[in-house]
């Protein structure tokens, strides 16, 4: 392990993982033997979705009867969450284990604390997210929005996965709140997996790389040339709303993701 004030690095064999914690706690890098397997910038990488997941409508979402106005970072939705432009706080590192955290603020209208952690291994990583309060009970969402490489100097990476269904999408981007038989690609696009999310990468004759979780949705974007992104979450798009999950002083909310990879 090595670290900077922007960077810490945890290594697994011949894997390394780097993650920027003043930058949205996202992963910057992660590379396989020497491959790089994430597209590269600083809005790129894996970064947390937190407290929220996708888009929220209009940015506007309801605790209760209690209605709180997000800013439009997507016009004419907010997007995504605050921690991924959040600086957050090094709570401990290894070699090849790390954990991080960031106080909730403005504009999220909620207090509560964010922890992330990773755990590397020669053939996996392991993130886990968690969202406490000890004050007000609040809906919140988490989750993951990786830019995997479409391609690593070989053929394009052939993604594998079985939905039971596909959020109906509307003109605005949002699930309209029906359930659709999955569709062919390509997506922007929310998928329910209720035994868990199962999804393969496969870069021909280079890497396979699996991404599970025990939550049941995940957005499937692929309509950039130069990534794949397959994003486990806690709820669907607009699911502050739709699907909320409540944050209690007694119930936090947590997910977790493994990447898992074997070289062909």
């Amino acid at each position: 392990m090595s670290s900077s004030e922007e960077s810490i690095r945890l290594a697994a064999g011949d894997v390394e993982l780097t993650v920027h914690p003043h930058n949205g706690c996202r992963v910057a890098s992660l590379t396989i033997g020497g491959t790089e397997v994430l597209r590269q910038g600083e809005r790129y990488g894996a970064f947390p979705m937190v407290p929220w997941c996708g888009r929220v409508a209009g940015g506007l979402f309801h605790n209760g009867d209690v209605p709180h106005q997000l800013p439009l970072n997507s016009p004419p939705h907010a997007i995504h969450g605050t921690g991924r432009d959040t600086a957050w706080r090094t709570a401990r590192t290894t070699k090849s284990d790390a954990a991080f955290t960031y106080d909730l603020a403005e504009p999220w209208p909620y207090t509560g604390r964010v922890t992330q952690t990773f755990d590397l291994a020669e053939d996996s990583l392991t993130l886990t997210m968690g969202i406490e309060t000890y004050d007000t009970s609040f809906p919140a969402q988490a989750g993951w929005h990786p830019w995997f490489r479409r391609n690593l100097g070989g053929e394009d990476a052939r993604l594998d996965f079985t939905a039971e269904w596909q959020e109906e999408r509307g003109g605005d981007h949002l699930p309209t709140g029906r359930r659709i038989a999955p569709r062919p690609g390509p997506w922007d696009d929310c998928f329910g997996m209720p035994e868990g999310v199962k999804a393969t990468l496969t870069w021909p004759q280079q890497l396979e790389l699996t991404v599970t979780s025990r939550a049941e949705w995940v957005v499937i974007y692929d309509e950039q040339a130069e990534a794949v992104c397959v994003e486990p979450q806690s709820g669907p798009p607009n699911g502050l709303n739709t699907h909320p999950q409540l944050v209690t002083p007694i119930e936090p909310l947590e997910i977790a993701t493994t990447w898992s990879w074997r070289r062909l």
